[in-house]
């Protein structure tokens, strides 16, 4: 996909007095602005649907309309700068309560207004990079890539390759490896950094929601969609779109997705009109997107767009060695600060070091953290604390399935889902991770299975 250039800041002016309106209109063109006008509250509103301001200057006074009681429909669009040659401390009180970014009196100075309009762009951005950062917070990203193994060393190297430049990236690997912090390490190694890396997971959310989250929604697109809403793309603008778990993207999701890597082009859910996008995607799958590609489970044409560059994560079992380093890690964040004074005992790291950890680093965090709570007041952990690790959820078990005639391949599904549900220290989040596939899916097949189960038992009665 062809990276869009820089676009000029689109403002909408909205005054009834129509010279005003002119002269306001040529200053900010002659600042650089891209600007187009309204004199009414109808011509506004055609206007923010039609050109997608990213700010708007509006007059308390229109024919058709009162500024204050119209200020929130439109700041659900852009910040929004009162103009109003009632100037009153009552005014500005209500105008910024109403959800305005500032306040100007009439007659408006060319240089108050220019250094207004700089103001309300300053501080509209801070609130983005705010909420980028507490999406950050909150999500982990950010985190260290942690690990001295060869392994490691050669991912950072492709990560370094990958990373200036504007190609899509699918990184592979199992669950729990740490794709999305592999995403956000090519986010940081990018031109792009400065910016927005915003993460969705393709497994979580039904069709109608992950459109939304994506790609953003008008107002009445669905039911309770009461306001207009930025998707992930605005929200990512300049930056990364990291898609977690693309595995799991419904077909008709998948179709709009290769729109936009083709393109540029999108549209919110319930829009008419197309949107140009400016982010790069990486991509994450635990799953073989070529075999489900074979079985008509995923397109072809958007895995060979996702695939320009591959990365793979490698699992724990084969950097064994950074484990001693991941636990200590573990043992520091701030998190688990109450127990940054502990230290492992040599008998505990060979115990850790003995494990395959089939749920990778993410399991490895959480046997840290039983370990850290269980050892109590102990300055060490010893093997005592950490448990019998074959045991821990999410690990690999052997199973024998016995039949006392030639099973049908469901039937080898159901008894294989009997003896995981029977396994009272699994959750139903750890079956779907031990069967590769997502939670989403699990309950699909338990459905199924319950299915063939009522098809059998109403067989039997019938035979009886």
């Amino acid at each position: 996909m062809t990276v869009s250039a820089p676009r000029k800041v689109r403002i909408l002016v909205v005054d009834d007095d129509a010279t005003l309106n002119r002269l306001i209109c040529a200053q900010l063109k002659g600042a650089g602005y891209d600007v187009t006008s309204a004199q009414r509250w109808s011509e506004a509103r055609e206007a923010l649907e039609r050109f997608e301001p990213q700010l708007a200057l509006l007059d308390v006074k229109l024919p058709d309309a009162d500024g204050l009681e119209i200020l929130p429909q439109i700041s659900e669009f852009c910040p929004v700068l009162v103009l109003t040659a009632f100037g009153s401390i009552g005014h500005a009180v209500r105008a910024i309560r109403q959800g305005a970014i500032d306040y100007l009196t009439k007659p408006i100075n060319p240089e108050a207004l220019e250094l207004a309009v700089q103001r309300a762009l300053a501080t509209s951005s801070m609130q983005r990079e705010y909420e980028y950062y507490k999406r950050q917070a909150q999500s982990g990203a950010g985190k260290a890539l942690l690990g001295g193994s060869l392994a490691m060393a050669k991912l950072r190297k492709m990560i370094g390759v990958v990373g200036p430049a504007e190609t899509t990236v699918l990184v592979l690997g199992e669950s729990g490896v740490g794709k999305e912090l592999v995403a956000a390490a090519i986010h940081q190694a990018s031109a792009r950094a400065a910016k927005n890396f915003v993460a969705i997971d393709c497994a979580t959310l039904q069709q109608n929601l992950f459109e939304s989250e994506l790609f953003g929604h008008e107002r009445g697109a669905f039911t309770g969609a009461d306001r207009r809403k930025e998707g992930l793309i605005e929200v990512g603008e300049g930056g990364t779109v990291f898609l977690d778990e693309i595995g799991e993207m419904s077909l008709a999701l998948q179709a709009k997705l290769l729109r936009v890597l083709e393109t540029g082009h999108y549209r919110r859910l319930g829009g008419t009109k197309d949107l140009n996008s400016n982010v790069r995607f990486v991509a994450a799958t635990n799953r073989d997107l070529e075999a489900m590609c074979r079985r008509g489970e995923f397109r072809e044409d958007l895995y060979y767009r996702l695939s320009a560059f591959v990365l793979t994560v490698p699992p724990l079992r084969e950097r064994i060695g950074d484990v001693p380093l991941l636990a200590d890690h573990f043992l520091n964040t701030r998190d688990f600060a109450r127990h940054a004074h502990k230290r492992w005992s040599p008998a505990a790291l060979d115990a850790l070091m003995s494990y395959s950890w089939p749920g990778n680093v993410r399991e490895l965090r959480n046997v840290v953290e039983r370990a850290a709570l269980v050892s109590g007041a102990s300055d060490e952990i010893r093997p005592g604390h950490i448990g019998d690790l074959r045991r821990t959820p999410g690990a690999r078990r052997d199973f024998t399935l016995s039949f006392d005639h030639a099973p049908t391949l469901d039937e080898i599904a159901d008894l294989y889902l009997e003896q995981l549900l029977g396994d009272r220290a699994l959750s139903r989040a750890e079956i779907a991770r031990t069967m590769g596939i997502s939670e989403r899916n699990l309950y699909r097949k338990l459905s199924e299975r319950d299915n063939r189960k009522g098809a059998r038992d109403a067989d039997t009665q019938e035979v009886r």
